[in-house]
């Protein structure tokens, strides 16, 4: 029996619902992308989900290869376009800027999809992506190693981000704050209780390659320590820490001159 194809490594029509309740734009991190974005008034946004981070005072063109994102963009944002990252059926040079959100680890081909992201783009290029190598910097390390492992298998290496991209690139570690709105793992790093909720890991793509039992093993552990009090003797630092520096990159990079 023929199938519909997979957009990106996660089956959103299987795993993507509630991703617009819970993948919200934070206010600092939109300042931070806005910012980068700089005085582009045309902007594509390239594996733009639901549709988080998009300036609504400029034209922005979206495109998202699932059909499941793509429907809950909410109606005051403009439809986006059915392509992928690697094949955009664009000009070149035709956007002032492009960003890229928290997507590259779902390319295929991330190489070849930063570089048609440069081939369009007559100006800045942003990236949000996490780095690999600094996942484990926090308590969740402890309890979700399988889920860690996941991550930093999918992540692609910031270096080969970098590279694709050419030009003039700037890496910035990103603070997340500690009620941050935008439901990434580490945004609840002082809120532990969150990861018991199965609508907060749904909206975290790497618990959908965490086997059924491991998830509810180490959610059943956490929920023991905390009822416990054990994870507060041990973690209960991170509740008070008013940002956390760690793997969150932003990435600008402007073409060469």
């Amino acid at each position: 029996m023929p199938t519909t194809p997979v957009a990106g490594d996660v089956d959103y029509r299987a795993h993507g619902h509630g991703y617009a309740r819970q993948r919200r734009t934070d206010p600092r991190l939109a300042a931070w992308v806005h910012g980068a974005l700089g005085d582009a008034r045309t902007i594509l946004n390239v594996g733009a989900g639901a549709g988080s981070y998009e300036p609504e005072d400029r034209y922005v063109l979206a495109v998202e290869p699932s059909a499941a994102m793509r429907a809950q963009r909410p109606a005051h944002l403009s439809p986006a376009i059915d392509a992928v990252a690697e094949k955009l059926p664009l000009d070149d040079a035709s956007f002032d800027a492009a960003m890229a959100l928290v997507t590259v680890h779902q390319w295929p081909d991330v190489v070849r999809g930063l570089r048609e992201l440069r081939r369009v783009t007559r100006g800045p290029v942003i990236v949000l992506t996490f780095d690999g190598d600094a996942l484990d910097r926090w308590w969740l390390a402890d309890y979700a190693s399988e889920m860690i492992a996941v991550e930093r298998r999918r992540y692609p290496p910031i270096g080969t981000i970098v590279s694709a991209l050419g030009g003039d690139c700037e890496v910035h570690a990103l603070p997340i704050p500690i009620d941050c709105v935008d439901g990434f793992s580490e945004a609840f790093y002082a809120r532990p209780e969150a990861f018991l909720d199965a609508a907060v890991r749904r909206s975290q793509s790497a618990w959908s390659f965490v086997p059924e039992a491991v998830q509810a093993r180490t959610v059943a552990r956490l929920a023991a320590d905390l009822a416990s009090g054990d994870w507060d003797r041990r973690h209960g630092a991170w509740r008070t820490r008013a940002f956390f520096e760690g793997s969150l990159r932003g990435i600008v990079a402007r073409p060469p001159r």
